[in-house]
């Protein structure tokens, strides 16, 4: 089982969008779970007419926001694979078989979906939304210093997760590319037919900071290894 989980805010016209490709395109047995923000209601509206499982955060979207999604999320499933995505995706036939086809050849336990967008992804040396075996985050968690149960971490606004998530799963020897399980990235800053608006302003608001948080957490890292 993949559960397939959808953090969203403010964004209702994409939930319709990214349910049909999630759809259409998944032949073996997943969920989905919508996690919004309270009051927002017309992001809520809409995951209600489409009949979607969703819940609701109890605090409001703050920093750190799409990280505590995401791991609220997880928390709140139990498949044996965990896919932490967005409203922005598109999702295609075999995404789902390739992926689990590189886990299965490689024995890894985080597998890096293609986005068809960012150049790092397309080369095959980073992913922006990912597989994860169940029993890795539950083991060891898959971020640097946040322990067991933790996907992403929750000390970036919002940028630099999914590097961290990436860096820490090639230094265990668990990453892995699955080039064609394609899950397509409508970003604007790759897009130009989407619109730059106040949900992606927000989540590139502190992309340097978010940076700099991702360098000490480095660091902190490689000096706890050193010193083993």
């Amino acid at each position: 089982m993949i559960d397939v989980c959808i953090p969203v805010l403010a964004r209702p016209q994409n939930a319709a969008k990214v349910l049909t490709s999630l759809r259409d395109s998944t032949t073996l047995p997943y969920r989905v779970l919508f996690v919004a923000s309270p009051g927002d209601h017309a992001q809520i509206d809409e995951l209600q007419r489409l009949r979607v499982d969703y819940i609701w955060m109890e605090d409001p979207p703050g920093p750190g926001d799409f990280a505590r999604k995401t791991n609220t999320a997880f928390n709140h499933l139990d498949g044996d694979w965990f896919f932490a995505g967005a409203d922005d995706l598109e999702f295609t036939p075999g995404w789902d078989r390739e992926a689990m086809m590189v886990a299965a050849s490689t024995g890894c336990s985080v597998i890096g979906t293609n986005d068809g967008a960012n150049p790092q992804v397309v080369r095959g040396l980073h992913a922006t939304h990912m597989l994860f075996k169940r029993s890795y985050v539950e083991d060891g968690g898959a971020t640097w210093h946040d322990g067991p149960g933790v996907v992403y971490s929750e000390t970036y606004d919002h940028q630099w997760v999914d590097a961290e998530a990436v860096a820490v799963a090639k230094q265990r020897g668990e990453w892995a590319f699955a080039r064609n399980s394609l899950v397509l990235h409508h970003h604007p800053i790759f897009d130009k037919t989407v619109v730059m608006d106040e949900t992606y302003a927000k989540a590139l608001a502190k992309g340097r900071e978010d940076g700099r948080v991702f360098q000490q957490r480095r660091n902190q890292a490689l000096a706890v290894y050193r010193q083993r």
